[in-house]
């Protein structure tokens, strides 16, 4: 059972992504000489975690990043904006000279074309440093898009195979 569960969790639930922070607890089952089996037993796990996972109000994570940024004064309202747009959260911002330092945390998702942004927004005298800070909820219209389109590539591989 535990080995169905396990794959199931590893194959994901909302979007084909790993299940995590979750506690099984087996209470209660029963052997028997013709019917019972190694698959048997997976397959139970794995239906029981799927009907269990129905019920619990699963939830998408995403990485967010401590960014940091360094530009031209000059620059620090539209680098600013351009963070609140990317769903940053600007933690604050220092002077360093003629540079500003602005501190957010930032969706990785939203981070990954950053440094070609950043270096077309402060023409090329910006840089940026970003490192794992933790995870958090995706918001729900966001997480929507990544369950439907999960759908949508899932049915189209099962209409490949059929």
């Amino acid at each position: 059972m535990e080995k169905g569960v396990i794959e199931a969790a590893a194959q994901g639930f909302l979007a084909g992504f790993p299940v995590v922070d979750f506690k099984v607890s087996l209470y209660d089952g029963q052997y028997h000489d013709v019917d019972s089996s190694e698959l048997a037993f997976k397959l139970a796990g794995r239906k029981a975690f799927r009907a269990a996972m129905a019920v619990a109000n699963p939830a998408l994570l995403e990485p967010i990043m401590t960014v940091e940024v360094i530009a031209p004064s000059d620059f620090a309202g539209d680098l600013m904006g351009d963070l609140n747009s990317r769903r940053g959260r600007i933690q604050g911002m220092d002077s360093k000279g003629s540079n500003q330092l602005i501190r957010a945390q930032v969706p990785m998702s939203e981070m990954l074309t950053y440094a070609n942004e950043l270096t077309s927004m402060t023409q090329g005298r910006g840089s940026f440093s970003m490192e794992m800070d933790h995870y958090d909820f995706v918001p729900r219209q966001v997480a929507d898009k990544v369950i439907a389109a999960a759908k949508r590539e899932r049915e189209g591989d099962e209409a490949e195979e059929g």
